[in-house]
This record gives C-alpha cells, sequence and structure tokens, in this order.
C-alpha cells in the first residue's frame, strides 16, 4: 500500500496548533517563540510532510532557483569557488544551477529565457568574456539587476561584482622574487582580452617599476591560464639567451605546465629558475616542488557573490537601486619551495 502523503494539516494537528501557525513556521519563523518553532518542527519531522515548492514558488512569485555561470567546469579553479556558494545557499531556500559556458552553449538568449521563465531568481557569472551584446540583452529585457559577477568581471559594465585584489597579488608575487635576490623576473600572462590578465600585468608592472627592474619585452609572454601555455612558454624560455632568472605566472596552472618543461629540459626549479604561480589551487601544495603562489580565499568569493546576489534581488523587489562598487577580497603569498634565491 503507497504511504499516505502528509499534509499541512497533519502537521497542524500532531502539534496542537493551526494550520496558519504551521504556515508561518515555514515562511517567518521569527514571527514565533522557539517553543511553538520546535513543537511544530518536530512534528515535521514526525508526520513526514514536505513543503510543496512549485505552489510556494507560485505563490510568491520566486523560481527558488540561482545560476551560476563558470567558463570551464574542467579548470578546477572554480571548485572551491562553487563550494563557497553552494555552503552559502546551505541555510537558504535556493537551489543552485551550474551551466558551463566554454562551449558557448548557455548565452545571452538562453538566460534571459531562464528568467523570464521563472526558472532562476538571479545568476552568478564567473565569466568574464560576456559579450556586450549579451549585457544588452539583460539591460533590455530588465534582469541586469538580478546579475553578479564573481572573480572574472566585465569591461565597463556597471553590475556589482566580487573579486580578488589581482593588483596586490601581483606586486606580492614580484616583491617576494625581488627579496630573494632577482633582478631579471618574466611574466607569462593570460589571455590577451581578460580581465584578470590587465589587473595581474599592471600589478606586476607597477612593482617592476617601483622596484627598478629591467625590463625586456620577451620577458612578457603571453599565456592563456592553461597548462599548454606554460608548456610554450618554457619552450620560449629555454631558446632566450638573455634569460630571466625567475617568472611569475598568471595561474598555477601555467606554472606547472611551466616546471614540467623546465626541469623536463635540464633546469632546475627553484636552483636554476624559480617561479611563483597564482591561485593555490589543491594541486600547488602537493606539486614537486610545491609552488610558491598568489592565495585567492576562492570560498569567500563564492560566499559574498551569494550575499551580494540576495542582496540585489531583495533591492530588485522593492524597486531599489543598488551600488555597482566591486567588492574586493584581499589575497596573500603562500611561500613554499619554488621560489629561492638566484644561483649566480
Amino acid at each position: 500500500m503507497a504511504q499516505k502523503i502528509a499534509r499541512i494539516q497533519d502537521v497542524a494537528r500532531a502539534a496542537g496548533v493551526s494550520t496558519a501557525t504551521v504556515s508561518r513556521a515555514l515562511s517567518n519563523p521569527e514571527l514565533l517563540t522557539e517553543a511553538t518553532r520546535q513543537t511544530v518542527f518536530a512534528a515535521i519531522r514526525s508526520t513526514g510532510y514536505r513543503v510543496n515548492r512549485a505552489a510556494r514558488n507560485l505563490r510568491t512569485q520566486q523560481a527558488g532557483a540561482i545560476l551560476v555561470l563558470v567558463p570551464n567546469l574542467g579548470n578546477p579553479f572554480f571548485s572551491q569557488i562553487l563550494a563557497g556558494i553552494s555552503a552559502a545557499f546551505g541555510s537558504r531556500d535556493y537551489s543552485v544551477l551550474i551551466a558551463d559556458t566554454k562551449d558557448h552553449t548557455t548565452g545571452g538568449k538562453h538566460v534571459v529565457d531562464y528568467f523570464l521563465d521563472a526558472q532562476i531568481d538571479g545568476m552568478i557569472c564567473l565569466d568574464g568574456a560576456i559579450s556586450p551584446e549579451e549585457l544588452q540583452l539583460f539591460e533590455d529585457n530588465g534582469v541586469s539587476g538580478k546579475i553578479v559577477f564573481a572573480c572574472e568581471w566585465a569591461h565597463d559594465v556597471a553590475l556589482p561584482s566580487v573579486r580578488s585584489d589581482n593588483v596586490r597579488g601581483a606586486q606580492l608575487a614580484v616583491r617576494h622574487l625581488y627579496d630573494l635576490g632577482h633582478r631579471k623576473i618574466a611574466h607569462i600572462t593570460g589571455p590577451q582580452e581578460n580581465v584578470l590578465t590587465h589587473a595581474r600585468r599592471e600589478g606586476m608592472m607597477a612593482e617592476r617599476t617601483r622596484l627598478e627592474l629591467p625590463a625586456r619585452e620577451e620577458w612578457i609572454i603571453r599565456g592563456d591560464f592553461s597548462l599548454d601555455s606554460g608548456r610554450k612558454a618554457g619552450e620560449q624560455i629555454l631558446a632566450m639567451n638573455d634569460r630571466p632568472t625567475a617568472v611569475f605566472c598568471c595561474s598555477d596552472q601555467v606554472a606547472f605546465g611551466l616546471m614540467s618543461t623546465l626541469t623536463s629540459n635540464g633546469l632546475r626549479v627553484p636552483e636554476d629558475i624559480s617561479v611563483v604561480g597564482f591561485d593555490d589551487i589543491e594541486l600547488s601544495e602537493f606539486y614537486v616542488p610545491a609552488l610558491t603562489t598568489v592565495r585567492q580565499d576562492r570560498r569567500e568569493l563564492g560566499a559574498r557573490a551569494v550575499s551580494l546576489l540576495l542582496d540585489c534581488i531583495d533591492a530588485s523587489q522593492s524597486s531599489q537601486t543598488f551600488a555597482t562598487e566591486p567588492v574586493i577580497v584581499d589575497v596573500d603569498l603562500v611561500v613554499r619551495a619554488s621560489a629561492a634565491a638566484p644561483n649566480w
């Protein structure tokens, strides 16, 4: 025999309260005394009552879901940001949907449709490569007020964002190499149009100028955050007549690709060349040699993005204007074994 589905009336009967009190315990528990709340929730557990989310969402005009756009789910960097987002929503009544934008199947039109079809209440975008046309589409359809950027952001777009202090992170990396005694410091960048590339290069250039370090055009090597771009950069460094003694990489994955290529061609890290990364992904601590890198608090980025998005949703529901000044999360340098004094 199929088990009978518990109704709100069953919960009220078990708790000895009205159905209105049960409803209030589910929607506005702060209006009830602690004793009443405990009694109602105990009755919910004992009866096996489940909230009808579809009916509730229809009544409240909310979808109860958030979309997260990720530029590459295969990149281990994003795992902790997603973990931070998930944890922050753990005490909230929202489901988290995740879409990979790497193959461009989740375009602006799809996102707008999610909003207009009441499938999502807001979006956290980890992809700064959203096109101006897509951003304009969000604006034209009145959904841009429920979108927050995290980690990356879009150029010249007045949307709320949470980001690490990328400029300071690059300065910390260069200064650490300088303090170790290095003066010939190369930099492997990210993708040319990426906002993180520009911010980290800005910090690197500013610190290099401040420290009056020598500069060679060939010591600025274009990459794309990937292992393969680190490998290619390593091949370029090996071919140089005047090699740098240290390299600041735009990401840990670039650093891994670089170190693998250098060591497989007879150079020792850090004895012959020092390497510093950026991100502090999980493998950084266990790579050989363990990678000195700039640590981003990725879980904090995710958690702060959730807080900011919920504020945006609340503001949009009350027709308030929400401030778009970026939230900056601090970074720090994690010193490990991949960087040492130059071997003159």
